[in-house]
């Protein structure tokens, strides 16, 4: 597996361009409330430091790691909890903050889960965006970028947990970009 075999997709400045306009949304839809950020792991680490330096407002950071995929390209349809939140979020405004939203059975799961201890309101921000992967009908309401089905690597998205510092997005296993199978 090599950087060579990454085609550019978003660019680096497009990202940081588009990540300021979020921010700035978020921040006036947030403004007065008690907002806790809850990234999910291990993708949307990058996008979220960068959404949360963003954020002109006060805000709790959390984390929770829930997946789908394995060491492949594809979801395995089975949702794998392994990291929940350990703080409380009765009352609170939570915005759940992706990396990508495919089939969106992850989300459905995660958003179930936080319903059951009673947030004031939740909501999702995601980097990318792949309605046409939908299998679930889940609302996201902040996307970055509405993008193909494509397999996304770069700015904290991986394949087998490479390429996640890459500073842009970019596909891998497309087009003659990478084979998947080679790795």
């Amino acid at each position: 597996m090599r950087r060579r075999n990454v085609k550019q997709m978003i660019s680096q400045d497009a990202i940081s361009k588009r990540v300021g306009e979020l921010g700035r949304q978020i921040a006036d839809d947030y403004a007065g409330k008690d907002l806790i950020l809850l990234g999910m792991l291990n993708g949307a680490y990058t996008f979220m430091a960068d959404l949360a330096r963003a954020l002109d407002l006060d805000f709790q950071v959390h984390f929770m790691r829930a997946s789908s995929y394995g060491q492949g390209q594809e979801s395995s349809g089975t949702v794998n909890i392994s990291l929940a939140p350990e703080c409380p979020m009765n009352g609170k405004d939570i915005l759940i903050v992706e990396d990508i939203v495919d089939t969106g059975q992850t989300l459905t799961k995660v958003v179930g889960l936080l319903q059951g201890q009673s947030p004031a309101s939740i909501r999702i921000c995601s980097l990318l965006d792949k309605p046409s992967r939908r299998k679930v009908n889940i609302s996201v309401d902040y996307i970055g970028f509405t993008i193909e089905d494509v397999f996304a690597v770069g700015y904290g998205m991986d394949v087998n947990e490479m390429f996640r510092n890459l500073p842009y997005i970019g596909t891998y296993g497309q087009d003659g970009a990478g084979d998947i199978g080679s790795i």
